[in-house]
């Protein structure tokens, strides 16, 4: 079937979403397996666009060139490495290949200006790509562990947003949000604006000036069903970038 202008018009646009590669078991099989949790792509499908999964495996930039906007998302610590670290007694279960895996696509990204959403790892991931470093264990920084209170416990903290920014746009001055992290930006990659922070100081969000919309949240977005603002805004992003071309 061939689309005409019309019909590229009205398609919902295709999101990219990073994915985890882990030891899985699912019926009577125990393999390792692309996965990733289903509130990104509920968040995803319900603010308009297709969600498309993209495993770190056999990385090739040239499949943004299909999809009209990427999401990276959260997971485990990013190898210290990358930044040149040493490993912190808590930095654990890295992942040194999607680490990789993500640098490539946000380069790549960020060359084709297609829009790009960065949550929680997928900011520190951004920022590391750029030549920035973390804080391998946030509570030696700000001496608590509200960030992450519990093993699988999100916490909750409210962010102050920087104006004339897009996350000010997108968000408004002050918003409440869910997070579940250890680890968080210390030097700011010098292509990024820090945008928000928590009262402790932490970094909360980052853009690039000068894309048309590149933005990372230390946060997870897509644990609030009923707030879907972010992905909107990206989706309206990918679909007007779309129309453009």
């Amino acid at each position: 079937m061939v689309l005409n202008a019309s019909d590229l018009a009205e398609r919902r646009p295709r999101i990219g979403i990073t994915t985890y590669l882990e030891p899985t078991i699912w019926g009577v099989w125990h393999r390792d397996a692309a996965l990733l949790p289903r509130v990104y792509l509920d968040a995803i499908d319900a603010a308009g666009g297709v969600p498309l999964l993209l495993p770190p495996v056999g990385t090739d930039p040239e499949v943004l060139d299909i999809l009209d906007g990427l999401v990276i998302a959260g997971g485990c610590d990013i190898d210290p490495a990358g930044y040149g670290a040493e490993a912190h007694p808590e930095t654990v279960d890295t992942r040194p290949g999607r680490d990789q895996h993500e640098a490539i696509l946000i380069h790549a990204a960020l060359q084709r200006d297609l829009p790009l959403l960065a949550i929680c790892r997928g900011l520190q991931m951004l920022n590391v790509a750029l030549g920035g470093t973390l804080h391998q264990h946030l509570p030696d920084v700000v001496a608590h562990n509200n960030h992450r209170p519990k093993p699988a416990v999100f916490g909750t903290t409210e962010v102050k947003v920087e104006p004339d920014s897009l996350t000010h746009e997108v968000l408004g001055e002050l918003t409440t949000v869910q997070c579940y992290h250890h680890q968080a930006i210390d030097k700011v990659a010098s292509e990024l604006r820090v945008t928000a922070r928590s009262d402790d100081g932490t970094i909360e969000a980052v853009e690039l000036p000068g894309k048309g919309f590149a933005l990372g949240v230390q946060w997870h977005p897509e644990e609030f069903p009923d707030d879907l603002r972010l992905f909107t805004a990206l989706i309206a992003e990918a679909r007007k970038e779309r129309a453009a071309k």
